[in-house]
C-alpha cells in the first residue's frame, strides 16, 4: 500500500470514529423529529379529551382558573402513562384523565377516607356519585380501576411501585386537618416507580400562615407543602405559576369557600367573589429519585 493509500485509509478510518462518537451522544435527525410527532399527538390528544362532550358545560366553565391543559402537561403527563389520582371528588379532572389515558395508559382512582371507622354521610354520597359516573359511560370510564386511600393505605388495587404519576388537585388541606398528610406523602412515594412523578395543586396561603390557620382557611404555604414532601423522600423538580392568582388575598370570613365555586357566603359580597375569581394556588412537581 502506497503512502498516500495508508493516509487516506486513516482518515477514513478516523472520520468512521468520530460520525460513531456523535452518533452515540447525539440525537438523530429522525429521532427529533420522532419525538416532536410523539408530543404533538400527545397535545392533540389532551385537547380532544378536555374538549370532549364527557365534560359539562359547568366543569368547562372552570378551565379558565384551572388550566387543565397546561397544569397536566407541566406534570409531563403522557397518554401511555399509569396515573393514579387520589381525592377525585367528584371527577373535574377525571373527565379529562380517563378518556386521555384510555387507549395507551390507564387510570386509577384512589377515593379519599377520613380516619373514621366507617364512611361519613359526604364521603358516601361523594362515593356514590362518582360511581354512577363511570357507570353510566363505559366506552370513557370503563377502564378506570377505582379502590380508597385510608391513613397512608391503599386498598382495591396493588400500589407498590405502580405508577408513573401520582396526581392531587386542591386535597393537602384536608389531610393536615385529619392528621394524614405525613401517612399519605410515605403511600404516594411507595406507590410511584423510581423516577416517577408526584404532581400537586393546593390553594396557596401567604408565607407566614400558622398551621390552625391553614386548617380553618384552606391556604397551606407553599414551604410547608415542599417541607412535608422531602420529608417522605421527594425532591422538588419544578413549581410553576400556571394556577396563580394575584387577585385572590386569601383573606375571607370562610377561607377559600367562600371563593367560586363554593361561594359558603351566599349572597353576601357574591359578586366581589366572582370578580377575584378561584383561589390563588400553588402547582408543584416532586420526583422519587
Amino acid at each position: 500500500m502506497t503512502i498516500s493509500s495508508r493516509h487516506r485509509s486513516r482518515s477514513i478510518a478516523a472520520a468512521a470514529t468520530l460520525i460513531a462518537v456523535a452518533l452515540a451522544g447525539c440525537t438523530t435527525p429522525w429521532q427529533d423529529l420522532s419525538q416532536a410527532g410523539s408530543s404533538a399527538a400527545s397535545a392533540q390528544s389532551l385537547n380532544t379529551a378536555i374538549s370532549g362532550p364527557q365534560r359539562a358545560d359547568k366543569a368547562r366553565a372552570r378551565d379558565v382558573y384551572r388550566h387543565p391543559k397546561e397544569t397536566l402537561q407541566f406534570f409531563g403527563l403522557s397518554p401511555t402513562q399509569t396515573v393514579l389520582e387520589i381525592a377525585p371528588g367528584g371527577g373535574w379532572y377525571t373527565d379529562i384523565l380517563a378518556p386521555y389515558l384510555r387507549d395507551g395508559g390507564h387510570l386509577y382512582e384512589a377515593q379519599y377516607r377520613s380516619t373514621l371507622p366507617e364512611l361519613d354521610d359526604d364521603e358516601r354520597a361523594t362515593d356514590a356519585t362518582f360511581l354512577r359516573k363511570l357507570a353510566a359511560a363505559p366506552n370513557t370510564y370503563g377502564k378506570v380501576t377505582v379502590g380508597a386511600l385510608r391513613a397512608g393505605e391503599f386498598s382495591g388495587f396493588d400500589a407498590h411501585e405502580r405508577f408513573d404519576r401520582v396526581l392531587t388537585f386542591r386535597n393537602i388541606h384536608n389531610w393536615i386537618k385529619d392528621g394524614q398528610l405525613d401517612a399519605n406523602l410515605r403511600a404516594f412515594h411507595a406507590a410511584l416507580k423510581p423516577g416517577g412523578e408526584l404532581g400537586v395543586e393546593e390553594h396557596r396561603a401567604r408565607p407566614d400562615a400558622s398551621v390552625q390557620q391553614m386548617i380553618d382557611s384552606g391556604y397551606v404555604t407553599e414551604a410547608f407543602v415542599i417541607e412535608h414532601a422531602q420529608a417522605a423522600g421527594f425532591v422538588l423538580a419544578a413549581r410553576s405559576e400556571i394556577n396563580a392568582n394575584p387577585r385572590d388575598t386569601t383573606n375571607h370570613p370562610h377561607g377559600v369557600w367562600s371563593l367560586p365555586p363554593t361561594y359558603k357566603d351566599g349572597d353576601a359580597d357574591r359578586a366581589t367573589y366572582a370578580a377575584i375569581g378561584e383561589s390563588d394556588r400553588m402547582t408543584l412537581r416532586f420526583v422519587k429519585p
